[in-house]
């Protein structure tokens, strides 16, 4: 059956869709919301859709979910990706409704995105650029192209290493990033056609 790649399921809304694109490109893919599924799996996604703190509160719901997931990501270095709210889950804090903490593994925070044009409409949606970063253009996961973004909030990373994509909505926001074995992208690769397809593969053929 090859790897084992663990979709935590908590409640986050768009499983459905990641999964189904997950398996089109031949993923061994287990739904699961036992942490010790997650502590045995290869590979995990995080997806979400929805408010940081919803999602937050979500997550932090499941009993030793966090647990297992830092365990396997931080100790047992099974390569990761987050998913649009997946990814901002990530950082520090989001200021969504509020403070609300999150994983805190790639320093951060998730803020409103406030053009400075008012003719740049919020949320940031539809097909846009993903331009890669000259640090991030060896990195085996991510290809310049276009995504399909659906966001009112963006991810601020602390540092520019960890910055792997930009997309342009009135400024560069953060559509990918990339830490040690740990990657997210702010665009939804489910709806991203062929070039999403692609990058959900390629992070199947990533060994960090």
């Amino acid at each position: 059956m090859g790897e084992v790649v663990a979709l935590v399921d908590y409640g986050a809304g768009n499983l459905h869709s990641v999964h189904n694109a997950l398996k089109r490109v031949g993923a061994n893919v287990t739904v699961t919301d036992d942490p010790n599924v997650v502590r045995a799996a290869d590979r995990i996604v995080l997806p979400g859709v929805g408010s940081f703190r919803a999602c937050a509160k979500g997550l932090t719901a499941v009993p030793h979910m966090i647990e297992a997931m830092t365990e396997r990501v931080h100790v047992g270095g099974a390569p990761f990706l987050g998913i649009c709210v997946g990814m901002q889950l990530l950082a520090t804090r989001g200021l969504e409704h509020g403070t609300t903490r999150g994983l805190g593994w790639i320093p951060g925070e998730v803020r409103l995105i406030e053009p400075a044009d008012p003719a740049i409409k919020v949320p940031h949606m539809g097909w846009n650029d993903v331009g890669l970063l000259p640090h991030a253009r060896d990195h085996q996961v991510f290809e310049g192209g276009e995504a399909y973004f659906l966001h009112s909030y963006h991810f601020v990373a602390e540092r520019a290493a960890d910055v792997a994509a930009l997309t342009d909505h009135g400024e560069g926001l953060v559509a990918a990033i990339a830490r040690d074995n740990m990657v997210g992208v702010q665009f939804h690769p489910e709806k991203s056609q062929a070039y999403g397809l692609a990058t959900l593969s390629r992070f199947l053929e990533w060994y960090p």
